[in-house]
């Protein structure tokens, strides 16, 4: 009997997870209709965390936010940029694009602030790190995907480093 698992790729990418940001968020503010689409929010990083095995900080608080543009088809496009501080005081500037669907209940439950669990939608983010020369300049030399986590008025983004 043969294997029925195909061989991987050569190619194919490998993850290393960095760290995971916790923020809270600020009520939304809504363009309704946008000229880009159904409806665009902007919505502040108010504080938040970020800790991993390599590095751990805070969100410096109201540094930035997301300024989602939710399309006609109810595909959310999220395009956020704020400051992190990592423990020993290195400023680093993530900006992140990305994008959360789901059926329509889900996506009414989430905009409702509801829990929904994370199998419910899809949340993916692509990050950018500006970051000084130094002890984390690491972040600016990968490429990382985020796996969001969709919690009440807050976001859980999982970062991890494609090898």
């Amino acid at each position: 009997m043969s294997d029925p698992t195909p061989p991987q790729h050569p190619f194919a990418p490998r993850f290393e997870f960095a760290f995971t940001v916790s923020i809270d968020l600020t009520k939304p503010i809504y363009l309704k209709p946008s000229s880009m689409g159904s409806m665009r929010a902007a919505v502040w990083a108010a504080q938040g965390t970020f800790e991993g095995p390599r590095i751990r900080g805070i969100v410096i608080p109201m540094s930035g936010g997301d300024f989602p543009l939710v399309r006609p088809n109810g595909v959310i496009d999220f395009d956020a940029r704020y400051m992190l501080q990592a423990d020993d005081g290195t400023p680093i500037y993530l900006q992140s694009r990305g994008y959360r669907w789901a059926e329509p209940e889900m996506m009414a439950r989430m905009a409702a602030n509801e829990e929904v669990g994370p199998d419910d939608y899809y949340m993916r983010v692509s990050p950018k790190f500006d970051v000084p020369e130094g002890p984390h300049d690491w972040m600016a030399k990968h490429i990382f995907v985020g796996v969001a986590e969709k919690v009440p008025k807050a976001n859980r983004i999982h970062y991890f480093m494609l090898l």
